[in-house]
């Protein structure tokens, strides 16, 4: 049985930049608090978690204490509220991410109505939209474009969450078009996650089962899977090799891997020994 690992699979440069400042905002000495998870993957908070980096459910006083932004990025009120209670901040925002939060910024300044295309639950749409006072539109769907509020806009700004499924996010942004005059469009889904979706066209053709790895909190694995299950009904998302049955691969001549920006190589190698061990 040929295993076949993406090029693209694991850790993006944002998820291991985030990693590396909260390793490093933990050796020095002081307390170190986030309002959840550096990055969606349970082996890396816990590897924070480890590190000493605790975990609130609200900010209360901050005197001695160090703020971490995650990498998924926060909101003006929230950062702004971490610095009056006395938090020192420090920020491990993905560099791609912060370039959307200025790219609507400055939309809203020149008068545009914000068009956010994304899961409305996931930590950095509530960072892009908090950019702007929760002033944003966002849309997750085709079936869910707010029609009523799309009318009435006269100048746009479109943005989309870094790790939406691209073939989609365009689809929406074509159906939008002919209803806003005046629409600017930003195609913000960072690079790793383009180079990522592209291997996932090809690989579920080439091999006879996919095997997609990242914890169930991934935006990014999870349109990897999306994408893999289109095209080869034997995918599945696993979160580690704990996960794998056997049976899944009885005949197979070929079984391909790939990974959500936010796995760690040490999952991948594991899994990956685990499939030549089993062959």
């Amino acid at each position: 049985m040929k295993i076949n690992v993406a090029k693209s699979a694991g850790f993006c440069f944002g998820v291991k930049r985030a990693i590396d400042i909260a390793l490093k905002t933990a050796s020095v000495g002081v307390k170190v608090y986030m309002l959840g998870d550096i990055v969606h993957n349970q082996d890396v908070a816990e590897q924070i978690r480890k590190a000493g980096v605790k975990k609130l459910k609200r900010l209360s006083s901050g005197k001695g204490k160090i703020f971490l932004i995650r990498a998924h990025g926060a909101g003006q009120k929230l950062i702004k509220e971490a610095s009056c209670l006395g938090y020192t901040v420090i920020d491990a925002t993905c560099p791609m991410v912060k370039e959307i939060h200025r790219i609507v910024r400055n939309a809203k300044r020149n008068g545009r109505t914000v068009i956010v295309i994304g899961d409305k639950r996931h930590d950095e749409v509530y960072g892009i939209i908090g950019q702007l006072k929760g002033e944003a539109i966002v849309i997750d769907a085709q079936e869910n474009i707010p029609w009523q509020k799309i009318k009435k806009i006269k100048k746009a700004c479109v943005v989309v969450q870094s790790t939406q499924n691209m073939d989609k996010a365009l689809e929406i942004v074509e159906i939008l078009r002919p209803r806003i005059k005046n629409l600017k469009f930003f195609n913000t889904i960072c690079r790793p996650t383009r180079i990522k979706q592209e291997e996932i066209k090809q690989m579920p053709k080439e091999n006879d089962v996919m095997i997609i790895i990242g914890s169930k909190t991934s935006a990014n694995t999870k349109r990897l899977f999306e994408i893999s299950k289109s095209l080869n009904k034997n995918s599945y998302w696993i979160q580690s090799k704990k996960d794998l049955k056997p049976n899944w691969f009885k005949q197979s001549k070929t079984v391909g891997v790939s990974a959500g920006a936010s796995t760690p190589d040490e999952t991948i190698r594991e899994i990956v020994n685990y499939l030549r061990r089993l062959d």
